[in-house]
């Protein structure tokens, strides 16, 4: 069982923030909420800049959390997901997707296997005016990782959620997104993830575990020709 100690969220809250190592096994999470005199620009680059928890599961990690917010939640694993685990920090207020919309997500990916290393994160991806750009994919078109799919299928629009996907729903090979832009970090992590001797070594359960942190921007419906 994967527990994850959070403050229960409301709509607009400020997310979980901080995370503390107590020991190989075990971390915690705090919680922290702006202050009342904070201008919304404070705010939203707060929002912007979430810092994700780092959650390292391995064959003998992740069996129990130290408590230290008066709420506590745990992941539960999403129906017919193939074993994805989900969280969520936020409920959204809007649409949920249907297959063959148009997805706006903006995630932060770690791989656990690496004690968490942050592999990408589209609120570092800028356009021209500085604005973090989403990434944008079609429900159903199988481009995107299965375990990204099935987490957004029943989110709403403006919800933040936390899903553990195991390797068998996540990267199979080096062309399914999302894909970090930087060279190096696709290289660093596909040559973790398809790693043959620590495979060989039955390592393989735990090498491509990712853990994504899921903000759903939007959902589009596609014109039917």
């Amino acid at each position: 069982m994967i527990r994850c100690v959070a403050w229960t969220p409301l709509v607009g809250a400020p997310f979980i923030k901080t995370v503390h190592f107590t020991s190989p096994s075990s971390f915690r999470i705090f919680a922290s909420r702006s202050s009342p005199s904070s201008s919304p620009s404070t705010v939203a680059a707060s929002r912007r800049s979430i810092s994700l928890s780092i959650i390292a599961v391995t064959s003998s990690v992740v069996s129990s959390l130290g408590f230290s917010s008066p709420a506590q939640a745990e992941f539960s694993e999403i129906p017919d997901s193939g074993g994805v685990k989900s969280l969520d920090l936020r409920i959204g207020d809007g649409e949920v997707p249907i297959e063959g919309d148009q997805i706006e997500i903006h995630y932060y990916g770690r791989l656990a296997a690496k004690q968490g290393w942050r592999f990408d994160s589209t609120y570092d991806h800028k356009d021209s005016s500085g604005e973090a750009v989403p990434f944008t994919f079609v429900l159903g078109s199988s481009k995107v990782i299965p375990g990204i799919e099935t987490a957004v299928r029943s989110m709403k629009v403006g919800g933040i959620r936390r899903v553990i996907i195991p390797p068998s729903q996540g990267y199979q090979n080096t062309s399914q997104e999302p894909l970090p832009p930087n060279f190096f970090d696709r290289q660093r992590l596909f040559t973790t993830i398809f790693n043959p001797t620590r495979l060989a070594n039955g390592e393989g359960s735990t090498l491509g575990t990712l853990v994504f942190d899921i903000e759903l921007v939007s959902t589009r419906r596609r014109l039917k020709r």
